[in-house]
């Protein structure tokens, strides 16, 4: 029996401009860990990942639809990146409404790469430590979070835990960093 037996993560994504890589691989991880895991889209059409936003990548068929998943049933959500994909979860009020719900429950939430601009769009990077890629270092700075350049930042001072990495080459240490959270989560 592995340690996230019973553990559930929501992973938010639209459905075309995903980086195949920020997708795929933290999904992999958490399964192979024994973690269930939901990709959700905004529709129920196969998601067009990208990789280094310029290439199509894989299809990757969601679980659920956004608009149709609660906080409430999920133990951390994980927000990965490509730049599409990042600008327009910032704009969905579903993708809006399910981590703000993750952060006022305490839940661990993960971003990577351009996902942050999720976060500061919804106010939970104010006065938090977090990493992202370089571009989104103004945005996440005037949103009041302090942007650091490390392949993950765990930041455990306030509400939730948030867990942030930079591109897709800091994808071991994100994946494990979610891991623990989880296994801490479940200990407590």
């Amino acid at each position: 029996m592995s340690l996230l037996d019973g553990r559930n993560v929501l992973v938010l994504t639209t459905n075309h401009g995903t980086e195949e890589q920020e997708l795929r691989r933290p999904v992999a991880v958490l399964r192979e860990e024994g973690a269930g895991v939901t990709v959700a889209a905004q529709k129920d059409e196969p998601v067009r990942t990208v990789v280094s936003d310029r290439e199509p990548g894989a299809e990757v068929r969601p679980d659920a639809v956004l608009a149709e998943v609660r906080a409430e049933d999920f133990d951390a959500v994980v927000v990965p990146g490509g730049t599409v994909n990042a600008d327009t979860l910032r704009t969905d009020e579903d993708a809006r409404r399910l981590v703000t719900a993750f952060a006022e429950a305490g839940k661990p939430v993960a971003a990577i790469c351009h996902g942050p601009w999720l976060l500061a769009d919804t106010g939970l990077v104010d006065g938090r430590e977090l990493t992202s890629y370089p571009s989104l270092r103004p945005d996440l700075s005037h949103a009041g979070g302090s942007w650091v350049d490390r392949e993950v930042v765990v930041d455990d001072r306030g509400p939730f835990r948030l867990i942030t990495s930079r591109r897709p080459d800091d994808l071991d240490a994100f994946s494990a960093a979610v891991v623990d959270a989880l296994r801490d989560r479940k200990a407590a």
